[in-house]
């Protein structure tokens, strides 16, 4: 996805109609969706690889300029028949006016051509990570999640909508509070989520299932424990895109050896220092480990 934004000032209200006018001054372009997955990843030092589906058109053709200069490897399928996926926000004073989105889904011809292309690029990754934006890109997210544990991959899963179940054997999936919910129901108590947390855990065949909490914090839920870390106590500016920090910082982690508990606590992190920034964001090594690059 290309992430647009529109910033401006607002000195007026529209004759029109009850809605602020916004002078736009100045605009920006970022990788969206799962390229800002990516993004997350190659700012802490890993390298990434990014596949979907991008429309013949300049947006597209600006997503593999970012791409590029970012020093991501592109694996897009172009779709002649569809436009790229655009998200617009219209910033005003700081605060977000009004997102407007552009999207269509693939061809049939192209996800099947992407599903090929997976297998071939396969062997060469460590980690894999499916950023699901119930877009129609990830129809084929069964097979490559089999594909992936069978060859000894460590496979994650920012999940979407009800039905999770074509997620099953991932290592870990990483639901927000929503969207669990729509899955196991409510909850009443601690204890009554466990118990449900750990059931679709268990009837997934998950290594993990963390859950995302906002001012919560994050819960992780395995077979030998249940790890709660509390949100950081920071002012949050902007919650778009901390989910993509939250699971590029889990993949990086563990592929560099640490443990889903040990990972989670350096993600929190992350997800505490970008939730500060403006809009879809990235977390830098030096800013979640300070004490590393220390001038002395």
């Amino acid at each position: 996805m290309m992430d647009r934004y529109w910033f401006g000032e607002v000195n007026r209200i529209s004759p029109e109609a009850p809605v602020p006018i916004v002078r736009v001054e100045r605009r920006e372009e970022r990788l969206g969706g799962a390229a800002n997955v990516a993004l997350n990843a190659v700012a802490l030092g890993v390298d990434a690889g990014l596949m979907g589906v991008i429309g013949n058109d300049e947006a597209g053709d600006n997503i593999n300029r970012l791409l590029e200069k970012s020093g991501i490897d592109s694996y897009l399928s172009c779709d002649p028949q569809i436009s790229t996926i655009i998200k617009l926000r219209v910033i005003g004073r700081q605060q977000q006016l009004i997102r407007i989105d552009f999207e269509e889904r693939p061809t049939e011809h192209v996800l099947q051509d992407k599903l090929n292309r997976f297998n071939t690029l396969l062997n060469a990754a460590d980690v894999v990570i499916f950023s699901d934006y119930a877009k129609g890109s990830l129809v084929n997210v069964t097979t490559m999640i089999s594909a992936a544990k069978s060859a000894g991959k460590i496979v994650l899963v920012d999940p979407k909508g009800s039905d999770f179940v074509r997620y099953a054997g991932a290592t870990l999936l990483t639901p927000n509070k929503s969207e669990l919910k729509q899955v196991i129901g409510e909850w009443f108590s601690e204890d009554e989520l466990t118990e449900k947390a750990q059931k679709l855990r268990r009837d997934l065949d998950l290594q993990g299932l963390l859950l995302t909490r906002s001012e919560e914090g994050m819960t992780l839920y395995t077979e030998g424990e249940i790890v709660h870390v509390p949100a950081m106590a920071r002012e949050v500016y902007d919650v778009s895109g901390a989910g993509d920090t939250v699971i590029a910082t889990m993949a990086v982690m563990m592929a560099n050896g640490l443990s889903m508990h040990e990972a989670v606590v350096i993600a929190n992190r992350a997800g505490g220092i970008v939730v500060g920034k403006l809009g879809t964001a990235t977390v830098s090594r030096e800013e979640l480990f300070p004490e590393q690059f220390v001038q002395g």
